[in-house]
């Protein structure tokens, strides 16, 4: 058996060595735009029940366990629970919070200026622009803030403290002193159709609204604001004219004929 790695297995065996690499990473690079080099990694990864997750809106990619592996390794009883990083009840909700206040105001911000530069540019060339990078919209929140506004129904600071280093652990946030911002894995391996709609539609949306961080808390009340707007009424259609009758259309002689004195 040969001792060199071809990049795929090259880049298979980082991402499973690290769990995350960067877009930015050269093979990462390489791979987005080389369709062989995708797909070839995508076969390695399967073969040991993995797969690539990745989003336009992320600046880096991971793998995640296929639907079968899951089955095998974790068993059913494991597929029941809601996570396999033995998370606890009140940690996960912990992550949902930081998810909603961090990643809804990051997508909108994304979607928002890549609007504005395809107004700019014209549709021609607007989808040769790329996203923002998450790094300079994703907000920070106030650790402080947290505290107060969900320390209570999170478990108070001791349990707060805690659930936050193990988020930290896993990639979901990094700690920047006082601050909370987005680790690499918390706009990955959370859905985002699936969850935005259940975390805006649901009661969890009148509990995000009273958040008082600087930024974040005014974002996500712009969003849930916007998504309570009442749809604008379509305009009735005109109605159609009625249709002439051919026979008063048409001129008859004696109207047409000039008078004769």
């Amino acid at each position: 058996m040969s001792n060199t790695l071809d990049d795929a297995a090259h880049l298979a065996a980082q991402l499973i060595a690290r769990r995350w690499l960067p877009r930015s990473h050269a093979l990462v690079r390489r791979a987005l735009i080389d369709t062989e080099l995708w797909a070839a990694l995508n076969d390695r990864l399967a073969a040991v029940g993995l797969k690539l997750v990745e989003n336009l809106y992320a600046d880096h990619i991971t793998v995640a366990m296929l639907r079968p592996a899951e089955v095998a390794v974790f068993g059913e009883t494991g597929l029941a629970s809601n996570n396999n990083l033995d998370l606890p009840r009140d940690g996960v909700a912990l992550l949902v919070v930081l998810w909603s206040l961090i990643i809804l105001p990051k997508r909108q911000r994304q979607i928002a200026r890549t609007e504005a530069q395809a107004e700019g540019q014209g549709e021609m060339f607007a989808t040769d622009k790329p996203l923002p990078l998450a790094s300079s919209v994703s907000p920070t929140l106030s650790y402080r803030s947290l505290l107060a506004d969900f320390g209570n129904q999170l478990g108070k600071k001791m349990r707060l403290d805690a659930n936050l280093k193990l988020l930290e652990r896993n990639g979901f946030i990094t700690r920047r002193g006082e601050d909370i911002a987005e680790g690499p894995l918390l706009d990955l391996l959370l859905d985002y159709d699936v969850l935005a709609p259940r975390v805006l539609d649901g009661s969890l949306a009148d509990v995000l609204a009273r958040a008082t961080d600087p930024l974040a808390g005014p974002a996500i009340n712009a969003i849930i604001a916007k998504r309570n707007e009442p749809e604008p009424e379509p305009e009735p259609e005109p109605e159609p004219e009625p249709e002439q009758d051919m026979n008063d259309a048409a001129p008859t002689a004696s109207g047409d004929a000039p008078e004769t004195h």
